[in-house]
C-alpha cells in the first residue's frame, strides 16, 4: 500500500459511515511480495496508525460486485492518479454496472504530491536498496525492510541506497 492509497482510503472514511478496504487475495500480479494475510495486516497497522475506527479491512475472494452484495456495500470508490488509469477503471466501472447496476463506482483523485506513485516503483525502489518513506506509511516501509531481510535474493544488487546517479563513472 502506498501513501496515494492511504490518501484515497483517509479521505474516503471522511465521506461515509462505514468503510471496508477490500484486499484482493488472488491477483494477476506476479510480482507482489507479500501474501494475502501480511498485505491485511499492514493495512489494519495504518489504519490503527491513523486511527481511523470506521474502516474496516477484509480479504476480496469473489468478484467485487458479489462482495458489494454480501457486505450490503453501495459504492466503490477507485482510485485515478493520471489518464492512463482512466481507461482500465472506466471498462471496470461499467463492467461491474451490468453485473450489479445497484452498486455505484465513485473516482477519487489522490492528493498531488502522491499521484505519481506506484506499488511497482516502490518494490523496485526497495529492491535496490532505496530509500521508501516518502512513497509508503510507515508500517508498509518496516514490513519492506524486513521481508528483504529474510529474503535477500530479492534484492538487486548495484542499488547504492545513496544518491548516485545514472550519470557517475
Amino acid at each position: 500500500m502506498t501513501k496515494g492509497h492511504f490518501d484515497l482510503i483517509r479521505r474516503s472514511a471522511g465521506l461515509f459511515d462505514r468503510l471496508i478496504v477490500a484486499v484482493a487475495g488472488v491477483s494477476p500480479k506476479p510480482t507482489r511480495l507479500f501474501g494475502i494475510e501480511e498485505r491485511l495486516a499492514m493495512v489494519r497497522e495504518c489504519l490503527e496508525e491513523e486511527g481511523l475506527a470506521n474502516v474496516s479491512v477484509e480479504p476480496l475472494d469473489c468478484l467485487l460486485v458479489a462482495f458489494c452484495r454480501k457486505k450490503g456495500v453501495r459504492a466503490v470508490v477507485r482510485g485515478l492518479r493520471a489518464y492512463s488509469d482512466f481507461e482500465y477503471e472506466f471498462q471496470m466501472a461499467l463492467t461491474n454496472r451490468q453485473l450489479a447496476p445497484e452498486v455505484e463506482t465513485l473516482f477519487l483523485m489522490p492528493s498531488e504530491e502522491h499521484s505519481y506513485i506506484t506499488a511497482s516503483t516502490v518494490r523496485e525502489v526497495a529492491r535496490y536498496g532505496g530509500e521508501t518513506a516518502h512513497f509508503v506509511p510507515g508500517p508498509v516501509e518496516r514490513h519492506l525492510r524486513e521481508y528483504l531481510a529474510r529474503h535477500p535474493e530479492q534484492r538487486i544488487s548495484g542499488g547504492t541506497g545513496g544518491n548516485a546517479g545514472a550519470f557517475d563513472r
